[in-house]
Order: C-alpha cells, then structure tokens, then sequence
C-alpha cells in the first residue's frame, strides 16, 4: 500500500468553512497544505481565519499536534491556480458546495493535473464520485472522504469509494486519515447517504414524525437525545449498546427483537417530508432559548464543548492504552 509521508504536500481545494477545517487537521499533523479559490481575497480571509482559529484553539489548550500555532498556520498557504496548487501534492481534498454539476466542473478541470501517485477526494456529505467523475481520465484515483463538522473536534470521517476505485487509494486515505488522527471508517461500496446520514435522518425522521403528533415538544425531544442517548452514544455505539445491555448482543435479540419489531410497526413510513409548517412550530419553540441571531453564539458554544469531550475522549483512552 502506498503512503503519504509526513513531508507530502497536501491540496485543498476549496476555501470555505470545511477546507479550512482540513487545513488546519494536515496542519497539526505537520503536513505542508496549500488552499486554492478562484478568488484571491477568498483565500487572504482563509488564511487569517486559520491562523487566528489556531491561536484560539492553543489558548483554550485545545489545539491538535505539536506544533506551536503559528508554526501549523506558516505551513498553510493559499494559490488561485489550480495546477500550482496541486503541483507535487499527494493528497488533494476537495470542499466544493454540495453540488454535482459544480462538482463535476471541478474534478474536470483537476483531472489533467492528477497523477498515478495521488489520492483525490471529495468532502461530499451525500454525492458519491460516480454522479461527477465517470468520464475523467483519473476517476480511479477519487473517492469520497466526508468529514463531520466541525471536524477539528469531531474525528470521524466516511471513506466511500466508487465502482472503480483503486483498492489502493481507498486503503492510503484511510491510512492517512488514521495519521492525522481522525477516525476513518470505510464503506465497501456506494450508497445514498453514506453512513452517517442514513442513521442521522433515521433520527430526525422520527423526532419529525413525534413532533408532527404532538407527543413531545421540540426541547422534550432534544433532551432524549442531549441526556439519554447521546451521553452513551458517545463512548459506545448502538451494536455495542445491544451487546451490553444483555449477556452479549444474541441474548440481547432473543429477549428484545420482538418487542423492537413491535414497536417499529408503529412508525410512519418513510420518506419523511421536513415540511415548513412544522419547521416554523418547532422554531417558533426553540427561539425561545436560541433566538436565530444568537445561533452563532450557540456554535461557538457547542464547539467549546465538542473540544471538551474530544479531550475527555482522548485522555480517557490514552489511560486505557
């Protein structure tokens, strides 16, 4: 299997919110990163924001790596040439908005610029590669590697090939994912909404359908999920939930399986439409305590906690170690 070495150059394509996330992820671990956008001043405000970003993130003692902050923040720079950005780079992460035809301009115009040696993804939370790369000359060096935002404090990461990815690209990403440290988990094939969003909308769907029966209220709902199932769901997964909660996972079907076929019965059938009437309720509610020009307040608050559990998490597991 092929490597990124530590000294590789990495290509971010794309300077908003998500690439610069990306940045700053390769930067701590040491990698030289350029940013492209099409526009200069795009790219000027990237790199401020990643630099300033990392100085907040050493004060809260938060920040990833060894490196000083301004040592990770020197070792990203910014091109709005395209082949200059992905000249000599093993690596190159696309962070385009969530669009095929913008996508599949993108990869077009990347493609003469690929070699055999790199490994292009996309951070696409729900297109796979082969809605945009089937005529590229390179398509078997792509795939999808979709992080989960904020993904500074949220390591996981969705490695998605496509029907004609190398098995050698799709194995590099994951290592190199693994090196940078965020946690990689890898689909054998294509499928809508990858992973995480198919139990993600599995979630909403019913919060939707409870909410739409007026049998919680939206803040009564939130609080399932805030102080019963996510504190678990944060240290141990659903299977693992099964395994626990009985003497092993088969004991765990033997006692439980029909009472769960049972009550799945009940449920309305998907697809569920988030429709806006009962979006306008459930806002109408939740501006009570998150009024929308205190949303970003409320980001920046809900990203000084996922610093926090991450730190937790680490430090409960280099004790396990």
């Amino acid at each position: 299997m092929a490597t990124v070495q530590a000294d590789s150059k990495i290509a971010i394509v794309g300077s908003g919110l998500i690439g610069q996330f990306w940045a700053m992820i390769f930067a701590g671990a040491g990698f030289k990163v350029t940013i492209f956008d099409i526009y200069p001043e795009q790219i000027s405000k990237a790199l401020e924001s990643i630099k300033a970003t990392l100085l907040k993130y050493e004060s809260q003692g938060c920040l990833r790596g060894t490196l000083s902050a301004a040592k990770q923040a020197a070792l990203v720079t910014g091109s709005n040439e395209l082949q200059q950005c992905l000249d000599g780079a093993s690596y190159v992460q696309e962070c385009v908005p969530e669009s095929v035809d913008l996508k599949r301009k993108v990869f077009e115009q990347m493609d003469p610029f690929i070699t055999e040696e790199m490994v292009v993804a996309t951070s696409s939370s729900c297109i796979c590669v082969s809605q945009f790369a089937d005529n590229l000359r390179h398509k078997h060096r792509t795939l999808v590697a979709h992080p989960v935002n904020p993904p500074y404090f949220i390591p996981l990461v969705e490695i998605v090939p496509g029907p004609w990815t190398l098995p050698d690209v799709t194995a590099t990403c994951r290592a190199l994912m693994e090196l940078v440290g965020q946690t990689p988990v890898t689909l054998s094939r294509e499928v809508a909404g990858f992973a995480l969003n198919r139990i993600q909308y599995a979630i909403i769907n019913e919060c939707w359908n409870m909410y739409k029966a007026n049998l919680l209220s939206a803040e009564d709902i939130d609080r399932v999920m805030t102080d019963g199932l996510g504190p678990r769901y944060a240290f141990i997964g659903p299977l693992e939930t099964m395994h626990l909660n009985a003497d092993g996972i088969v004991d765990y079907c033997k006692r439980y399986a029909q009472g769960a076929y049972n009550v799945c019965t009940t449920f309305e059938p998907p697809p569920v439409l988030y429709d806006v009437p009962t979006a306008e309720k459930i806002l109408s509610e939740v501006e009570e305590t998150i009024p929308l020009d205190k949303v970003v307040e409320r980001r920046a608050w809900r990203d000084e906690n996922l610093a926090a559990l991450a730190a937790l998490k680490r430090n409960r597991k280099d004790k396990t170690d």
